[in-house]
C-alpha cells in the first residue's frame, strides 16, 4: 500500500508543495492550478503509476477534485482547464471520500491543533464555504466515485464511517 498526499508524495512535487503552501508567492488561479498539476504529474508518474503497476492500493490525501474545488470553486479558474489538465494526466481514483465539515468546525479545529495554518487554511469563510461547495458539487455529480461522510463527528466515528464506505466499495456496492 502506499499512503501519501497531494501536492507531495515525490521530491519534486514536495518541493511545490512548499512553494504553494507558504503563500510567499502571489499566483494566479490559473497559474495555481499549473502548479498543482506540475506536482501531480510527477507524482503520478514517479510514485503512483510504479505503485498501481506492482498491484498496490494508493491512498492519497486530495487529488485533482481538490484542484478543482479550490483553484476553480475557490479561486475562480476556469473548471475547463481544470478539467483539461486533469485528461492530461490520465489518472483518476476509484474512490473519492469527501470528508464533510461546516468551515466553522473546520476553523476550529485547525486552531485547536497548535499548528501555524497554511495559505490555504488563512483564506476567510467565504473562500472556504466555496470549496466545501466545490467539494459537495463535484461528489453529487460522480456519486458513483464520490461518497460524503459527515466528518463533525470524533475521530472514531468519522472512521468507522470512512471504514464503512470502503468496506462496503470492496464488496461491489455503491
Amino acid at each position: 500500500m502506499l499512503l501519501t498526499r497531494e501536492p507531495g508524495g515525490t521530491a519534486g512535487a514536495e518541493a511545490l508543495r512548499a512553494l504553494l503552501l507558504a503563500g510567499t508567492v502571489g499566483w494566479s488561479a490559473a497559474g495555481e492550478a499549473f502548479v498543482h498539476f506540475a506536482a501531480r504529474a510527477d507524482h503520478v508518474a514517479l510514485a503512483l503509476r510504479p505503485a498501481l503497476a506492482r498491484g498496490a492500493w494508493v491512498v492519497c490525501d486530495r487529488f485533482s477534485d481538490s484542484t478543482m474545488a479550490y483553484q476553480a470553486d475557490g479561486q475562480g479558474a476556469d473548471p475547463a482547464l481544470i478539467a483539461g489538465l486533469a485528461a492530461l494526466v490520465g489518472l483518476a481514483p476509484d474512490l473519492t471520500l469527501v470528508l464533510d465539515v461546516p468551515p466553522s468546525v473546520a476553523a476550529a479545529r485547525l486552531a485547536g491543533r497548535g499548528q501555524a495554518a497554511d495559505r490555504y487554511e488563512r483564506e476567510d469563510a467565504a473562500f472556504q464555504a466555496r470549496v466545501r461547495q466545490g467539494f459537495l458539487r463535484i461528489a453529487a455529480a460522480e456519486p458513483g466515485r464520490c461518497a460524503v461522510l459527515d466528518a463533525t463527528g470524533d475521530t472514531a466515528t468519522v472512521a468507522d464511517a470512512l471504514w464503512a464506505v470502503v468496506a462496503s466499495r470492496l464488496q461491489g456496492g455503491r
